[in-house]
């Protein structure tokens, strides 16, 4: 039997030490594949563009071109860009939402362990769910600025889809849903792509926040 390709991951962040224990954990996994490095974020776009990997942590901070504008630029610039999951000290730090804001699909502390670091790269590689709904939940809220009326995209949601908005909030797979809502896992799917069409977001995590900004979620 054929072993399915590693997920090939570039690490950007400014010390040398991190990348260097980013690496010795992700490279101990055989499904996962350090990809190349980068030390700024001018560098973590070119990298990105020459080797076309499938998940980036980048770090939120960095000088020059920071995490954001190097997310930014990755995302405008490929047709099938990476996930981005940025990585940061602290998770309220508004670093942060600007970059889940500009399209990184999670964010990840420093100080999280090696199995959250590791499942966090394959939850983001499969692109099915919403990494650390809480926290995400906790930012969106805090960071979000009211609207005065909802969005017109709110109107133009099904019932369904917004069922489906509702369940990606809470970091639900596509699976998951489909069962929650005894429906098939294409039908989820279809959802999914009009949630995002009509949120004209670019995937879950950016349009579950559309959602909180809208007020669409509770809390949010």
């Amino acid at each position: 039997m054929t072993r399915p390709a590693p997920i090939r991951v570039v690490l950007a962040d400014d010390e040398r030490m991190v990348r260097t224990a980013l690496r010795a954990i992700l490279s101990a996994e055989p499904d996962l594949e350090v990809a190349g490095e980068a030390a700024t974020g001018a560098e973590a776009v070119s990298v990105v563009r020459d080797l076309r990997p499938d998940v980036v942590l980048m770090d939120v901070r960095m000088p020059g071109i920071d995490g954001i504008r190097a997310t930014e630029q990755i995302l405008a610039g490929l047709a099938e860009p990476p996930r981005i999951v940025v990585v940061t000290t602290f998770e309220n730090d508004s670093y942060v939402y600007d970059a889940l804001r500009a399209g990184a699909a999670g964010f990840l502390l420093k100080r999280a362990d090696a199995d959250a670091l590791v499942q966090a790269v394959r939850l983001v590689a499969r692109s099915d769910s919403l990494l650390f709904p809480a926290a995400v939940r906790a930012l969106a809220t805090e960071h979000a600025r009211a609207h005065r009326e909802p969005p017109a995209w709110v109107a133009r949601l099904t019932a369904r889809e917004g069922e489906v908005l509702r369940h990606m909030a809470r970091g639900l797979t596509n699976a998951e849903i489909a069962h929650r809502m005894e429906v098939g896992p294409a039908t989820v799917k279809s959802h999914v792509a009009a949630v995002l069409a009509k949120t004209g977001t670019r995937d879950r995590t950016q349009a579950v926040i559309a959602a909180y900004e809208a007020g669409f979620l509770n809390g949010g």
